[in-house]
């Protein structure tokens, strides 16, 4: 596993106590260089376009949703998440597959 990825992992654990690591690994890979930066690597659950964001890219382009399933799945996790005030942008977008069931596209 790589760094990046192990990175990630203890707070994908808070949500699923035994992760699938190679998901992980293909998310941080996807997101690539918005790691970088401490804003692109957080999601907002308040900003409306960056809600627009994950549905579009990585909701319908990577994981091949339909518009009301993507979301409904970004819905569902930013109620999951709501007790955090800094959701990393790995661990939302792997509660994502995992809400929308698609998370065999990414393993």
């Amino acid at each position: 596993m790589s760094d990046k990825a192990a990175k990630y992992l203890d707070d994908i654990k808070k949500y699923d106590s035994s992760p699938n690591v190679a998901a992980v690994e293909t998310i941080v890979k996807y997101l690539g260089i918005a790691l970088q930066s401490r804003d692109a690597s957080l999601v907002s659950c308040t900003d409306d376009s960056e809600l627009a964001r994950v549905r579009e890219g990585f909701c319908v382009k990577k994981l091949g949703l339909g518009a009301d399933a993507a979301s409904s799945a970004v819905s569902k996790v930013c109620e999951q998440m709501k007790a955090d005030r800094s959701k990393h942008r790995v661990t939302f977008y792997y509660l994502v597959a995992q809400a929308s069931g698609t998370m065999g596209k990414l393993a």
